[in-house]
């Protein structure tokens, strides 16, 4: 009995302990979170929404038309005049910025071959055609030629686009490479995300290129930069920092950045956090981590972070990132996502109203 009796009272001490060690970190995560939070990024932030989340046209909106094609970027203008446009880049050979999500010319185009290694005088000498969906494999086409085509399976052309007063398309048939400063001259109010795809000397290359243009057009104050590679990532840092670039220099970061907030913000101590971005850039979920939460959001704001999520094309995930207040929705359907937001303004009492399909026209 006696030693039963001091069985238990070993247990009861032991937790004991655990409670009171338990106690005293809830006491600390209490306290930290009092700590104030620094404005990460210093001056106004244009990524943050107003009444409602910033509609961002996903390469254009590439489910519409061919993506990172001017005529894309002027089909989402059709949709939302005030849209964000999301576009990626890459340098060609003779020291062009060209928009294209792939390194490769081989998915997107009616040729092959590396971007660097292809003058822009030559894409644009023989028309190449970048409104295809070829099949490929390590970036190399593996397959027949695809023309591409809506869910509808619908071609496009630039005919189809609705183009602003003044503006004609630049061929019947062919969606011609575009260059990121003709996308910075063609929509000089919007702003604009742009995700350098390239690594390396190349990346680098490509990164000094695009900072050279955002100041010759002053668009440092409607452009964020982005990147998913470390060192791209780690140079913006770098630019910031030493005081190389303005106070209004925007990027979002790659992903290990944004995973250490994510662990800081739940510890509380999210106040060590020093990056200067200006934007989170997030997919819903990470490793099976919810994402879209109302928690997250705000404790961006405090750091004057925008959340923007990508890359949503289902109507009630579009709603309940509205509802919790996320700064940006990326999508692959501009006008669906307009229905969404136009459906907030409406009265309560217009239950019946319901959204359309993605156009096919």
């Amino acid at each position: 009995m006696a030693k039963r009796g001091k069985k238990k009272g070993g247990l009861f001490r032991g937790l004991k302990r655990l409670l009171g060690f338990l106690l005293v970190l809830a006491l600390v995560w209490v306290v930290l979170g009092f700590v104030p939070r620094d404005r990460n990024y210093v001056p106004e932030n244009p990524m943050l929404r107003q009444e409602l989340p910033i509609l961002i046209a996903h390469g254009g909106g590439n489910r519409e038309f061919p993506d990172n094609t001017l005529e894309a970027f002027y089909n989402a203008y059709s949709v939302d005049p005030r849209a964000m446009l999301e576009t990626d880049v890459c340098i060609t050979k003779d020291g062009v910025v060209i928009l294209s999500h792939d390194t490769t010319l081989d998915r997107k185009t009616n040729v092959t071959g590396a971007i660097a290694e292809w003058n822009y005088t030559d894409l644009m000498a023989q028309q190449v055609d970048f409104g295809y969906t070829n099949p490929v494999k390590d970036g190399q086409l593996n397959g027949k030629r695809v023309r591409f085509t809506t869910d509808g399976g619908k071609t496009r052309t630039p005919l189809e686009v609705t183009y602003p007063a003044g503006v004609k398309p630049r061929h019947r048939s062919k969606f011609l490479c575009t260059t990121l400063e003709q996308l910075l001259v063609s929509f000089p109010e919007n702003r604009i995300n742009v995700e350098i795809k390239q690594t390396g000397e190349v990346g680098q290359k490509a990164l000094e290129e695009v900072l050279r243009l955002l100041k010759t057009y002053d668009a440092f104050d409607r452009v964020v930069l982005a990147s998913f590679h470390d060192e791209v990532y780690d140079r913006y840092v770098a630019l910031q920092t030493a005081g190389q670039v303005p106070d209004r220099f925007m990027y979002s970061p790659s992903v290990g950045p944004m995973i250490r907030y994510v662990a800081m913000a739940a510890l509380n101590a999210d106040f060590l956090f020093k990056d200067g971005l200006c934007v989170f850039q997030l997919p819903t979920e990470k490793m099976g981590i919810p994402l879209d939460t109302q928690w997250l959001v705000q404790s961006a704001h405090k750091h004057n972070i925008a959340v923007h999520y990508w890359t949503v094309n289902d109507v009630s995930e579009m709603q309940h990132l509205i509802d919790i207040g996320a700064d940006g929705i990326m999508t692959d359907y501009p006008h669906l996502l307009k229905q969404v937001l136009d459906a907030q303004e409406k009265p309560a009492d217009t239950g019946d109203f319901q959204l359309a399909a993605p156009r096919e026209e």
